[in-house]
């Protein structure tokens, strides 16, 4: 599979869909095409490496960043209090 072409604001939000807990690597393959794999990628040249390694210990093994996983009482992928009206 290729990678498509990111505008730097793509890959912002992708990286803080990455970072979230309840946001699926499949919700990031739909809406930007790139799957699991690729988001790694994305993550380790955009990151430092102390981060990138942060980042991957948290969602080794995260069942909320794989929707086959996902316990059934997680039904959206963010908190409902994460984007609040301003």
């Amino acid at each position: 599979m290729k990678k498509p072409v990111l505008d730097p604001a793509d890959v912002s939000r992708i990286i803080e869909m990455a970072w979230e807990d309840r946001t699926p690597f499949d919700a990031i393959e739909a809406s930007y095409g790139l799957n699991e794999s690729h988001v790694i990628d994305l993550m380790r040249h955009e990151m430092k490496p102390s981060s990138f390694r942060m980042w991957r210990k948290r969602v080794t093994g995260r069942g909320t960043k794989h929707a086959s996983r996902r316990p059934d009482e997680v039904k959206r992928a963010y908190c409902p209090t994460q984007y609040k009206p301003k």
